[in-house]
């Protein structure tokens, strides 16, 4: 197959939502629609003993939350698909972020119960501003919930969306009876068995048929053809140049857990989701067709297999083709480097692969050479944007609790630092380490993974900082920043990569700073430069 076809054929995207709408539950539903695996396994439910398929670490199947974002692949009618599964909950928002520089489009998942919720109006945000196409999947309809026009009400508002509904339901909750799906002009009636046959759909051209009375009963049918006028009146018709352009928004129905209305989306998200698409670097507009390969580290994961202490970093492929054993500039370090055995994703398993193409994800085993935000090139000098790493919300000391274990604590720290879990700040006046994380969460899986992967323990305690600010003086030998340094010495750290942070105890103290020392200038952002 040509190059451009396989460019063609791959859809890469995102599925985001606030934590317990069913996110990590629609990937299983995708995967096994994809034939990718047998049985998916619900993420709650621990009759089912197995979990769900992308929650691989240990910390995740014992709360039932997804903390790292993980990668699957599957084929399906000619497609290659890559979803990227992420985290929900708020505290590791920033993987997040980070994963969404990685995706062309996204599926946004709506409880139809609780609507939209706060964390998916920051997600939804950060695609508006990135011009990401975005679907909806309003999910968990076999539970009573929100009018389903309420609900399209609700999204535009709340998130600044312009919809067109693709597919409506039929009832909702205990009357729910299935969709009619307004893409392909069929009704998929549900059985509330998700082990039936998932195929079961019935043609449906002409709504003003009889037919439609005998299949779903006189009030709903006549309530249904009253809905489906209405949203052609209300409702722009489906526009895919709209759609890509970031500007509007299909809107499906369904129950992930029951197998319901998931084949609807994802028919009709290969037809109209888009190819890998062109990446802004810090240079030039990088074309996925360009011959030369370029990629980005968007995630790095320690310990995928603790057996092995291995590091994967994630690269997306922005153009070329990457090749294995072919030698690739590592930009920021100036050197080159050959990969023996890139790692695809495919469904639960990883498998070494020797061509990957763009829209791709690859797994690189790393020694420590890689940090989020790191480009790959064959020799151009370049490195893709909007790979921030943002201010903390919470600080803490960390302390050994074992002596005897330092090294490996330190060892620990430095690779969970680089994964970008949290970051490290070291005192400048007594060295001493302070952990800084965007969700208080994260400290528990700190001190979670460092007893288990690398058998260190750590306790933590109390540092009184509102925010960590990076520091550039405009002239660093200048009266000012050495009196800066002076007074404010207690304060100041320097974070992993040995730029300096001032960590304010206030919002005051930072505009007290910010008046008293002009040429001093802080920023709340690292762009990892």
């Amino acid at each position: 197959m040509s190059f451009l076809k396989e460019i063609e054929r791959r859809r890469t995207f995102g599925i985001i939502s606030h934590p317990d709408a069913g996110k990590t539950t629609l990937t299983e539903k995708l995967l096994l629609f994809g034939g990718a695996i047998q049985e998916a396994g619900a993420v709650k439910n621990n009759k089912i003993k197995k979990g769900a398929t992308s929650d691989f670490m240990e910390i995740e199947r014992q709360r039932g939350i997804s903390v790292s974002t993980s990668v699957l692949a599957f084929n399906y009618q000619g497609k290659k698909i890559n979803i990227l599964d992420t985290p929900g909950h708020k505290d590791f928002a920033e993987d997040t972020f980070r994963t969404l520089t990685a995706v062309d489009s996204v599926i946004v998942v709506i409880d139809v119960a609780k609507g939209v919720e706060e964390q998916t109006e920051k997600l939804v945000a950060v695609c508006r501003m990135r011009h990401i196409p975005i679907i909806v999947f309003i999910n968990k309809l076999d539970r009573e919930g929100k009018d389903a026009f309420d609900l399209m009400d609700e999204v535009e508002q709340k998130l600044g969306l312009s919809v067109t509904p693709l597919s409506f339901p039929i009832g909702m909750g205990y009357d729910f009876q299935g969709i009619y799906n307004i893409w392909e002009q069929n009704i998929n009636l549900f059985s509330g068995d998700s082990r039936k046959n998932i195929e079961d759909t019935i043609a449906f051209s002409d709504i003003e048929s009889p037919e439609l009375e005998k299949i779903i009963g006189e009030k709903p049918a006549v309530k249904l053809r009253d809905e489906l006028e209405l949203i052609s009146e209300v409702y722009p018709a489906f526009d895919r140049e709209q759609y890509l352009a970031g500007n509007l928004q299909p809107v499906f129905f369904g129950s992930a857990l029951n197998n319901f209305g998931v084949r609807e989306l994802l028919d009709c998200f290969v037809e109209i989701a888009p190819a890998p698409r062109p990446k802004e670097s810090e240079t030039r507009l990088v074309k996925p067709e360009e011959q030369k390969m370029a990629g980005f580290v968007f995630k790095i994961h320690a310990n995928m297999d603790p057996k092995h202490r291995d590091r994967l970093a994630f690269v997306k492929i922005v153009s070329g083709t990457f090749e294995r054993n072919k030698p690739y500039l590592h930009v920021r370090q100036g050197k080159n480097l050959k990969f023996s055995s890139p790692n695809a994703f495919f469904a639960e398993k990883k498998e070494i692969v020797d061509i990957s193409y763009p829209g791709d994800i690859v797994g690189l085993h790393d020694t420590g050479n890689f940090k989020i935000g790191d480009t790959l090139t064959e020799g151009e000098i370049m490195s893709f944007k909007g790979i921030p790493s943002f201010s903390p919300e919470h600080f803490r000391y960390i302390n050994n609790a074992d002596p005897l274990k330092a090294k490996q604590l330190d060892k620990g720290i430095d690779q969970l630092m680089d994964e970008g879990v949290a970051q490290l700040f070291t005192l400048e006046m007594n060295n001493r380490k302070v952990i800084g994380t965007v969700g208080a969460l994260q400290y528990e899986v700190i001190q979670y993974r460092l007893e288990h992967e690398y058998g260190a323990k750590c306790s933590y305690e109390t540092f009184p900082v509102h925010k960590a600010c990076w520091v550039k003086p405009d002239d660093p030998k200048g009266e000012e920043f050495k009196e800066f340094k002076r007074i404010k010495q207690k304060f100041l750290a320097h974070d992993k990569y040995g730029q300096l942070v001032f960590l304010a105890d206030s919002e005051f103290t930072i505009q007290m700073t910010q008046s008293k020392f002009p040429s001093v200038k802080l920023f709340f952002t690292s762009e990892f430069d």
